[in-house]
C-alpha cells in the first residue's frame, strides 16, 4: 500500500475520531492536531496556505464531508463559506464551537 493511501486512511480514521469530544486534549490546537497527521502538507499544498484557501477547504471536506453532508448547522452555508471562515484552524482549539454572532445578530448562536 502506498504512503498517500495510508496516509488518507489514518486522515479518514481520525476524522472518525473527531465526533468524539472526548477522543481529544482540549487544550490542542487544530492545526497541530491535523499536522500530526502528516505535517503541514495535511492541510496546505507543499506545506504553504494556498491564496484563496480552496485547497485547504477540499482537503477539509475530503476528510469530514462538505457542508452539504453535515448537520442543519453546516448544510445552509454550502456554497457561500469555507470551513475557516468559522473554525481558525491556527487560533481555534479541539472541540471549541464557533459561535454564528461574527455574521449573525439576529440572536441566533451554535448549538
Amino acid at each position: 500500500m502506498s504512503n498517500k493511501i495510508l496516509v488518507a486512511l489514518f486522515a479518514a480514521a481520525l476524522a472518525v475520531l473527531t465526533l468524539s469530544s472526548n477522543a481529544f486534549a482540549a487544550d490542542e490546537n487544530l492545526a497541530d492536531f491535523h499536522a500530526e497527521m502528516g505535517g503541514c502538507e495535511s492541510c496546505h499544498a507543499d506545506g504553504e496556505p494556498s491564496a484563496d484557501g480552496e485547497y485547504e477547504f477540499e482537503q477539509c471536506q475530503s476528510c469530514h464531508g462538505t457542508l452539504a453532508e453535515m448537520d442543519d448547522n453546516h448544510a445552509p452555508h454550502d456554497g457561500m463559506l469555507m470551513c475557516a471562515d468559522c473554525h481558525a484552524p491556527h487560533d481555534m482549539n479541539v472541540g471549541d464551537v464557533p459561535t454564528c454572532d461574527s455574521c449573525h445578530d439576529d440572536g441566533r448562536s451554535a448549538q
